[in-house]
């Protein structure tokens, strides 16, 4: 049987999601604490990797079993896991359902204060100058739809291709100050922060916006000044056809 786990953490004391020699990631721990109770040794599929430090608003991952599921397993398994990680659901999908594969679209959030804050410091990026929303959205909306993204790429990567397909880009404010939310159907190692260190050069004056379009839209070179960390960063939504 194949079951879908919904999830979501806190990701300053691990490597990242995927697992890693001599480090600590979210997949190793799901996959001890899932092969504890189930007696079974297991491997568990994620929708994605997120980076060392990354947070997951909202995670998904499969694993198969043949063991029963019982009804309090959920209790028991967020009973054995570290308080960064909380398991929400535990679904029972078909046996072609694959975590990585099925997912539609994935959604990033990145936060940003503006005003020294202990008790977000963690979960966002201090940035103190101001910036211009309109024109960073402005910026955005060229990009939307199918492109090569390889220009916020991190060097090294190994994929296939380095087109993804945008369909949603944008920042706003919030009470403490900035948010970017960003969708598309699949992303590359390192974009969204890249993407975001490169839209607030463009906010506060120091990079030409026309100089981001033309880094995706005619693949010109693009160096990015600012380097915004992990620690600000959410996955914030998995989409699946088949899930409500």
């Amino acid at each position: 049987m194949r079951y879908f786990l919904q999830l979501s953490y806190f990701g300053k004391n691990f490597c990242g999601w995927q697992r890693q020699e001599n480090a600590i990631s979210v997949q190793v721990v799901l996959e001890e604490k899932l092969s504890i109770l189930l007696s079974d040794k297991l491997e568990i599929v994620g929708c994605g990797r997120t980076d060392a430090g990354v947070h997951a608003h909202e995670y998904f991952a499969h694993f198969d079993t043949e063991k029963k599921i019982a009804s309090d397993f959920l209790y028991r398994l967020n009973a054995i896991l570290p308080t960064d990680i909380a398991v929400q659901r535990i679904i029972p999908v078909s046996e072609q359902a694959h975590a990585r594969f099925d997912a539609t679209a994935r959604t990033y959030k990145y936060f940003i204060h503006t005003a020294k804050n202990p008790f977000i410091e963690e979960q966002s990026f201090f940035w103190n100058k101001n910036i211009d929303l309109d024109k960073m959205n402005r910026c955005l909306q060229k990009l939307l739809g199918e492109h090569d993204f390889s220009a916020f790429e991190k060097k090294g990567s190994d994929n296939k291709t380095s087109v993804c397909v945008l369909t949603t880009a944008y920042w706003q404010a919030t009470e403490s100050g900035y948010v970017f939310t960003i969708t598309a159907n699949r992303f590359l190692r390192n974009m969204v922060r890249r993407m975001t260190a490169a839209l607030l050069q463009v906010g506060n004056g120091t990079l030409d916006e026309q100089i981001v379009i033309d880094a995706v839209l005619e693949k010109k070179a693009l160096d990015v000044r600012v380097a915004v960390p992990a620690k600000g960063l959410f996955l914030w939504m998995i989409e699946y056809d088949f899930l409500s």
